[in-house]
C-alpha cells in the first residue's frame, strides 16, 4: 500500500473521467443502437445497406484502430475544412475526451444495433396493431408501445454491452486521455512498481462491472415483476 502513496488522488480522479467517458458513451451507443436497428427494420433499401455496413465496419475492426483512426481521421478532416475557409489554420485537435467517447459509442453501438433489432422483432405483433386501430400515430407508437415492450427483451445482452462499454474505456489511454490506465502508466514509470499499478487499475474496473451487474439484475428483476405476479 506503501506503494501507492501519493497515487490515490490521481488514481481517484482518473475513475472519474473513466465514468464520464463511460455515461457518454452509453447515451451515445443507445442512440447508435436505435438508429442502426430502425434502419435494418425499415422498408428502405438503403437505409438497411447503411446499416448493414456500419455493423459490418465497426464489428469487424479492433477496437484499438477504430479509436486510432477516428482520433486521427477526425483530427485532420477537421483541419482540412478549418484551412478550406482559413488557410492561417495550422492543425486542430479534437479532445481525447471525445474523441474517445465517440469512438466507443459507435463500436458498442454497432452490437447494440443487433441487440435491439432482435428485440423490436420479438414484440408482440397485436400490441402494434391494437395501437394501429386506436389510431395512435407511428411515432408514438414506437416511442409508448415498441420501446417499453423491447427493452425487458434486450436488458441481458444490453448488460453485456455496458460491460464492454466500462472495460473499453482502458484504451483512450493511448490517445492521451487521463484517466486510470494512464495513471498507473506515470506511476509505473515513477515507482518502478508495474504490478501493483495496474493491479489497482484491476481493482477500480472490477468495482464499477460489479455495480453495473448488480443495476442490471435489479432491472431485470423489475422488468419481470409482471411475470412473477402472474404465477
Amino acid at each position: 500500500m506503501d506503494t501507492l502513496t501519493g497515487w490515490w488522488d490521481d488514481f481517484f480522479w482518473g475513475s472519474v473521467v473513466v465514468l464520464q467517458v463511460f455515461f457518454v458513451a452509453l447515451v451515445l451507443m443507445i442512440l447508435f443502437g436505435l438508429l442502426g436497428s430502425a434502419a435494418k427494420l425499415s422498408s428502405s433499401k438503403i437505409l438497411q445497406s447503411i446499416a448493414n455496413g456500419y455493423t459490418i465496419v465497426f464489428r469487424g475492426t479492433p477496437e484499438i484502430l477504430v479509436l486510432l483512426l477516428f482520433y486521427f481521421g477526425s483530427a485532420i478532416t477537421l483541419t482540412a475544412i478549418a484551412q478550406y475557409f482559413d488557410p492561417s489554420i495550422k492543425f486542430i485537435d479534437i479532445p481525447p475526451f471525445w474523441a474517445g467517447s465517440m469512438a466507443i459509442g459507435l463500436i458498442v453501438g454497432s452490437y447494440a444495433t443487433e441487440t435491439f433489432r432482435g428485440a423490436f422483432l420479438g414484440v408482440d405483433p397485436g400490441q402494434i396493431e391494437a395501437a394501429r386501430a386506436l389510431g395512435i400515430s407511428h411515432f408514438k407508437t414506437f416511442l409508448y408501445i415498441r420501446i417499453p415492450a423491447m427493452w425487458r427483451l434486450a436488458l441481458p445482452s444490453f448488460g453485456n454491452h455496458m460491460l464492454s462499454l466500462i472495460k473499453d474505456t482502458a484504451l483512450i489511454s493511448v490517445i492521451g486521455l487521463q484517466e486510470t490506465m494512464f495513471v498507473a502508466e506515470q506511476a509505473t514509470g515513477t515507482t518502478g512498481e508495474p504490478f501493483v499499478m495496474y493491479l489497482m487499475v484491476g481493482v477500480i474496473y472490477l468495482s464499477f462491472s460489479t455495480v453495473i451487474t448488480l443495476a442490471v439484475m435489479g432491472f431485470e428483476k423489475y422488468g419481470s415483476r409482471h411475470l412473477e405476479v402472474s404465477r
